[in-house]
């Protein structure tokens, strides 16, 4: 197609001496107007080939970065919102668990204080109980006691009375001194 424009330019006749001042600035130039027209016509066919195929996808490739660049950015501005707003959420909740926290420890701390409390009263009972069994114990094991005691006195009178009379004691005359000194060792005791 450039040769064809060329041989064109080359085969057109040449125009004689002017007097336009710029064409005779031109020729001084060195400038053939038959170049200079397929130079203009082989820029055109190339600004033409170039926009149409180079600068064309190289606009849309541009273009659609910077759509990616655009939702990107839109993109991380809804996410740095979320993000807020999951810290706030965040914070939001940590409030709640504490005062649940603090709401918990505190009925803790009042059923600890409720089972202590039980507890002493209980233990306090099972003390007064263990203490009465052992007065009551204690008041029979005494009371055992004495009246074993009286009964051996009882019969150490007997004896005694009947080695200091020397005579063997009728049953009648062991009970009335077994009865007279238990009525001494009780009248001693009160």
């Amino acid at each position: 197609m450039i040769d064809t424009i060329l041989i064109l330019a080359a085969s057109a006749p040449e125009v004689g001496e002017s007097t336009n001042p710029v064409a005779q600035l031109a020729r001084q130039f060195g400038v053939e107007w038959k170049f200079l027209a397929a130079q203009i016509i082989n820029f055109c066919i190339v600004a033409f080939l170039l926009f149409k195929f180079a600068f064309k996808p190289v606009l849309a490739t541009i273009e659609e970065r910077q759509e990616k660049i655009a939702d990107g950015l839109q993109y991380a501005e809804e996410m740095k919102s979320k993000l807020a707003e999951s810290k706030k959420k965040q914070i939001e909740v940590l409030k709640e668990a504490q005062k649940e926290s603090r709401k918990i420890i505190k009925e803790a701390q009042s059923s600890a204080k409720a089972h202590l409390e039980a507890q002493a009263r209980e233990t306090s009972v099972r003390i007064e109980v263990m203490l009465d069994k052992a007065r009551k114990a204690s008041t029979f094991e005494r009371e055992k006691m004495l009246s074993e005691a009286r009964n051996e006195i009882a019969k150490l009178v007997v004896q005694t009375s009947a080695k200091v009379l020397g005579k063997k004691l009728s049953e009648k005359e062991k009970s009335t001194f077994s009865e007279s000194a238990a009525k001494e060792l009780s009248s001693i005791q009160s």
